[in-house]
């Protein structure tokens, strides 16, 4: 059916243009002529029924075009991690395709961890090329919600808890994947911190929090990326849902931003006919569902915004200028994507798109613990696996980021691969139910009999590579829902420490896109924050644990050490998960770092911290300048030296302290990072600029963006508690920064 709608759309294209005389065509089809020309034209041949028809959805995912004129349908598929499986046309089942596979990159988690903004935009690059090959207008990411909780189920698929880190990954993630002429749909606008009650909570934020915590990335992926598409959330703000919600879309993203794409739904997100239409909302997507597992069967005329939206049109009761706005919006989408003559043709499975998938796992993994230089693993060792998540296919599950890859390399073989057969034995240890969107399913192993299993082969060992932590089901790592509980499911804990009892000699790999309580990290020599590593994650993950590769990775959130610890926990329910409908983000400012650096309140690994095999030395921090104006850019450099015995990169991060504000601010705050690779013995020197305008903080008494004239700290660390040097400057003069080309 896809297929015969396509090629229908195609002939009537083609039957459009050949009925014009003497073969001239008109505006709208006329790529020599400006875009704003074309859409004007092609409106005003529109009828309000072919309008209504462009803004909502025909199928799960894709809607109807304007076969009439030879507009295309617009077909979307779920990213942002991959191009997924092909659907059937209104079930949310499986379409059975044997040609609908993807190469399965790294969750974004893990693309945060490397805190290198070139390799996000090659990441993008390979998903819209698989994309455009797959024939897909739009990719539904990437997400950039901020992590506030270590319990949100959603938070693999995100880039941490730093709003700078964010939009510095998320900036060219979008334009990598946009030159493929598929548009980004950058996700979920706004506030879709937790996936308990995501569909009806209110969330309650003070405006300062909400503009220099939650908003920024969004900010930088339309101003900065220039992105092409945004998707509302399921929850609300100020008592509305965001999907239709005034200030977040019609004054901030639209008229603040300058935003001119379309806005669309999250599957299920919108509510209200009125509301969609009045408060910016461009094309609706799968209502009457929850965008996993059901839904109203062939409802789409029955949208919110399809006959009851047209109704109100023909009654004058709102404007048919209303729906142009939208049409113009979704033509633009048109010529920006499948109305391009001049779009690439894209590519599948290439060796390069493998290629990157490695990196971005390698350059993701993160070294938190290595006593007595445990890691690298020596050849000829004999090795240990145990874990489930060694050999546990972890593309599948999750929500709707699940992908189907065409190779999946699992650590246990990547490993095997590495080390020799002869090598590595391995134990599942423990055991988890498969993936599920509503419950918990059972193991089908017996939970004693695969403990006994795996200690005996702990101390038939040289070295245990124990490989647990999450998994993409139900109340772990998934949509929908959120964890349970902060500590490892399965048993995991208490195997750890059994396995440790029978060889001490055993690292820890915990494969997660969230924070997990670590009661045994005193007693275990080594421990490797892995995450879902996609197609290449096995052979990354060895190159990592022999020493092919020096781990370079950065914690993109903290690791508190009791969940009480992170900001979210630590004042009762009505902060999470929320009362009455209702979450109150009663920490303002203080999430992550912010919070344990200002309350003073020590993670177990802080934002930014990841270790290396060989040493660096930071030197020479300095400042162009002593004293800045407004409008002025501060310049930093410093010198960083590799002393060790091999080469590896090093991520700088340069954090901003205010010595005295006009309105409290956190301890410190990320303002820029530099990742540089070194040989041994070698030095560089590393430069950040940082506009002034990216000091300033927003006042919610005056509702503008303030530099006070003050006295700031630079400081340049390994991480957020890691300082390795400081320089003090001055900002010259109060200044209020209400143009929005100067928000920081």
């Amino acid at each position: 059916m896809i297929f015969n709608r396509i090629a229908i759309t195609a002939l009537l294209a083609a039957a459009a243009t050949a009925a014009l005389a003497d073969n001239a065509l008109p505006p709208y089809l006329d790529d020599s002529l400006p875009a704003e020309q074309r859409i004007e034209d092609a409106l005003t041949r529109m009828t309000l029924d072919d309008k209504i028809a462009l803004i909502h959805a025909q199928s799960k995912f894709s809607t109807p075009g304007c076969p009439r004129l030879g507009i295309p349908e617009i077909w979307m598929s779920d990213g942002p991690h991959g191009v997924r499986v092909e659907f059937d046309w209104d079930e949310w089942q499986s379409a059975g395709w044997t040609n609908d596979s993807c190469t399965a990159l790294p969750a974004l988690t893990c693309l945060a961890a490397t805190f290198n903004p070139e390799l996000a935009g090659q990441y993008g690059n390979v998903v819209g090329e698989e994309a455009r090959f797959r024939k897909k207008d739009i990719i539904l990411g990437p997400g950039v919600n901020i992590y506030r909780t270590p319990l949100s189920g959603r938070n693999f698929e995100y880039t941490g808890e730093d709003p700078v880190l964010a939009s510095r990954i998320v900036v060219p993630y979008i334009k990598g994947l946009q030159q493929n002429g598929v548009s980004a749909c950058m996700k979920h606008f706004a506030l879709n911190n937790q996936e308990h009650n995501r569909d009806a909570v209110n969330v309650i934020v003070d405006e300062r929090a909400l503009n220099e915590l939650y908003l920024p990335a969004f900010r930088a992926g339309v101003t900065e990326g220039g992105v092409w598409a945004v998707m509302g959330s399921y929850n609300k703000y100020k008592g509305t849902y965001c999907t239709h919600n005034d200030t977040l879309v019609n004054e901030i993203l639209k008229k603040q931003w300058g935003f001119d794409g379309v806005f669309i739904t999250d599957w299920g997100s919108a509510h209200d006919t009125r509301e969609a239409a009045l408060n910016g909302l461009d094309i609706e997507m799968g209502s009457w569902t929850n965008g996993l597992t059901w839904g109203k069967s062939n409802a789409y005329d029955d949208y919110y915004m399809a006959e009851p939206l047209k109704r109100l049109v023909r009654s004058g009761e709102i404007d048919e200028k209303v729906v142009d706005e939208k049409a113009r919006r979704v033509l633009r989408l048109c010529l920006r994507t499948n109305m391009n003559r001049q779009r690439p043709w894209g590519s599948m499975h290439t060796p390069e798109h493998l290629a990157v998938a490695r990196e971005v796992a390698r350059e993701g993994i993160v070294l938190l613990k290595n006593e007595k230089c445990f890691l690298p693993l020596r050849d000829g060792t004999r090795i240990a696996v145990i874990g489930e998540n060694a050999v546990k296919s972890l593309t599948k599950g999750g929500g709707s980021s699940e992908l189907k890859p065409r190779v999946e390399i699992s650590p246990l073989q990547g490993i095997r691969e590495r080390f020799g057969e002869k090598n590595v034995t391995f134990s599942l240890g423990y055991a988890s139910g498969e993936p599920n969107y509503s419950n918990e399913l059972p193991s089908p192993y017996d939970a004693d009999s695969l403990r006994v299993a795996a200690i005996e082969t702990a101390r038939n060992a040289d070295v245990v590579i124990f490989i647990g932590g999450l998994n993409k089901n139900y109340r772990q790592d998934c949509e929908g829902e959120d964890r349970a509980t902060y500590d490892l499911p399965f048993g995991q804990n208490e195997l750890i420490a059994a396995i440790r009892e029978v060889n001490p000699r055993t690292a820890v790999v915990i494969v997660s896109g969230n924070a997990v309580a670590m009661p045994w990290a005193e007693k275990v020599p080594a421990i490797v924050q892995s995450w879902y590593l996609g197609s290449m994650g096995g052979p990354a993950l060895a190159d990592i644990l022999s020493g092919d590769v020096n781990p370079s990775g950065k914690l993109p959130f903290s690791i508190p050490v009791n969940l009480t610890d992170c900001a979210a926990h630590a004042f009762g329910e009505s902060a999470y998960p929320g009362v009455d409908g209702n979450v109150r983000y009663e920490e303002g400012l203080l999430v992550g770092y912010r919070w344990h650096d200002t309350r003073r309140i020590p993670a177990r690994y802080p934002f930014g911290h990841g270790l290396s095999y060989t040493a660096f030395r930071y030197s020479d921090l300095a400042t162009d300048k002593k004293e800045y104006a407004p409008t002025d850019t501060v310049t930093v450099t410093m010198t960083l030296e590799n002393k060790g015995k091999v080469a590896g990169a090093e991520t700088v991060q340069f954090y901003a302290a205010q010595k005295a504000p006009r309105l409290p601010r956190p301890a410190k705050e990320l303002k820029g990072f530099a990742k540089t690779s070194l040989a041994p013995g070698e030095k560089k020197t590393v430069t950040v600029t940082i506009p002034v305008a990216d000091l300033a903080y927003y006042d919610d008494t005056l509702r503008r963006w303030i530099v006070d004239d003050d006295e700031f700290t630079i400081l340049a660390g390994a991480s957020s508690t890691d300082i390795r040097g400081k320089a003090v400057f001055k900002t010259s003069s109060y200044s209020s920064l209400a143009d929005n080309k100067r928000l920081p």
